[in-house]
C-alpha cells in the first residue's frame, strides 16, 4: 500500500509504520537470511518519505529498538539503512 502523502486522513502512526516497515524489511534481507525478499520499492519510497516527516528522534528510536529485537549491530543497522555512496 503506497502511502498518499496528501491524505488528510494520514496519521503520524502511519508514518511510524512505514519507517519501521523498511527497517524490518532491511534487516530481514540483509541480516537474517529471510528465504523471501521483503524490501520493494514501495516500502523503500513510502519510507524514505515518511523520513520527512517523523522527526529524528522517531526514526531513532525505531532503529534502536529494531537493532535489539533483532540483535543488530546498531552502527552495522545504520551502514545498511543509508550505505555511503
Amino acid at each position: 500500500m503506497a502511502l498518499d502523502f496528501n491524505d488528510p486522513d494520514l496519521e503520524f502512526s502511519d508514518l511510524v509504520y512505514a519507517y519501521q516497515s523498511w527497517v524490518m524489511a532491511v534487516i530481514n534481507d540483509e541480516k537474517l537470511d529471510g528465504e523471501e525478499t521483503l524490501l520493494t520499492d514501495e516500502i523503500a519510497d513510502d519510507a524514505l518519505n515518511a523520513m520527512r516527516f517523523l522527526p529524528g528522534e522517531v526514526t531513532s528510536a525505531i532503529e534502536t529498538s529494531l537493532a535489539r529485537v533483532y540483535d543488530v549491530d546498531a552502527d552495522e543497522l545504520a551502514s545498511l539503512l543509508f550505505p555511503e555512496g
